[in-house]
């Protein structure tokens, strides 16, 4: 999902994970009804997530970050943790070298990705995350990319991003929908959105415009 800044896309996010209460409309997951309810309830109905700023318990190391979602995940979702393995999810996200580091000593990209696997240890059926590549470099973004790709094949869930890169969003995204002022203004395959007249006007044009400012 991208948009201008604005558009409502952490909001959404926030809403649907029960951070943010909701005046109209429901979110269910597999007929179970999730919306004004409790971000753990989301959690044991199958939506894990990460956020702009990142929240991980900077006093463990990396490995017991993942451990703790881990433990929570066979509480709620014993069935769908079983298969995960923290050394697994370690490699993927090529942090084995730095897993008994305490998390606040990352650097930004470590942090970003440990915050995914940690979400992954939940065991979700959807996985939801808000400007993963934010402060990454292009090597970082491009690692990230390669990552997340696998997920949904590995991991069994879906996976919904919102970024402001463009770049990490067509080459990762199979299908994306364009948020402005709170509404869809469009979506479609990759290419279909970036030839869309309205998605160059509210939010293509705008990036290029802040491009040129800056050059």
């Amino acid at each position: 999902m991208i948009g201008p800044n604005g558009a409502g896309k952490s909001t959404l996010i926030n809403a649907i994970t029960s951070l943010m209460q909701v005046d109209e409309g429901e979110v269910t997951i597999a007929g179970r009804r999730v919306s004004n309810t409790s971000p753990q309830l989301c959690m044991s109905a199958g939506l894990a997530r990460t956020f702009q700023n990142i929240k991980l318990f900077t006093r463990l190391t990396v490995r017991q970050n993942i451990e703790v979602a881990l433990t929570s995940g066979q509480r709620d979702r014993a069935e769908q943790t079983a298969a995960i393995d923290v050394g697994e999810l370690l490699a993927w996200f090529e942090l084995e070298r730095i897993q008994h580091w305490k998390a606040g000593a990352l650097s930004y990209g470590n942090q970003r990705r440990l915050e995914i696997a940690r979400a992954l240890a939940l065991g979700p059926s959807f996985l939801l995350l808000d400007e993963p590549a934010a402060g990454m470099n292009a090597v970082e973004t491009t690692a990230l990319i390669s990552a997340v790709k696998g997920i949904r094949d590995r991991f069994g869930c879906g996976v919904v991003v919102i970024d402001h890169d463009l770049r990490f969003i067509m080459t990762l995204c199979q299908r994306i929908f364009v948020l402005d002022a709170g509404e869809i203004v469009a979506s479609g395959l990759p290419e279909e959105i970036r030839r869309n007249p309205r998605v160059i006007e509210v939010y293509i044009g705008h990036e290029r415009s802040k491009k040129h400012a800056g050059s």
